[in-house]
């Protein structure tokens, strides 16, 4: 039977079990020694990782050509205008070719959401906001492309969903093995 665990990547962790340069990793979080991520998120990014031992449930979540839907909460710099959320909706091209639209829409800041360490830098005269994105695909970086190609850098990164998995529940760190 396979096992899947959900995990809430805190910033700064390496999606992986090892690293040469001694930086955290999943390994000094999870100590399941037979789970693997299925998919990866950035050094700078936060949030819900899944693991499984099932190498075909793995790729199905993994794989773009499943196109298993992603939720990712925003936090961008500067307030984004219609026709910038419009041309995420529609799909927009990077320097690795046009991108499936994405569902896109401004929200509240998450009352819910932990403080990061380090925090996101602040400038004064400069507003952020957050957006709720999600995506069918996942390539190297990409919510981070979109919202800087249409003008928004993206601050802060937290993949909320994957298929139907939420970090509903889950501290920074913490895992859930269902």
């Amino acid at each position: 039977m396979s096992r899947i665990l959900l995990f809430n990547k805190p910033y700064g962790v390496l999606s992986q079990f090892t690293d040469k340069e001694g930086r955290p990793t999943l390994a000094d979080y999870i100590h399941a020694n037979d789970v693997y991520p299925a998919g990866r998120l950035d050094r700078d990014s936060e949030g819900l990782m899944v693991l499984t031992s099932s190498g075909k449930l793995q790729a199905r979540i993994a794989d773009p050509r499943h196109k298993m839907s992603k939720t990712y909460l925003v936090q961008v710099e500067g307030i984004p205008t219609e026709a910038a959320l419009e041309t995420l909706r529609t799909g927009i091209t990077l320097k690795d070719g046009p991108t499936l639209p994405a569902r896109v829409r401004t929200i509240d800041a998450p009352t819910w959401l932990w403080e990061r360490d380090p925090p996101v830098r602040f400038r004064q005269h400069i507003p952020t906001c957050w957006l709720e994105l999600t995506i069918r695909e996942g390539r190297n970086r990409q919510v981070r492309r979109m919202t800087a190609a249409v003008g928004y850098p993206t601050l802060r990164l937290i993949r909320y969903r994957v298929g139907s998995w939420t970090i509903d529940g889950l501290a920074p760190g913490e895992a859930l093995l269902l």
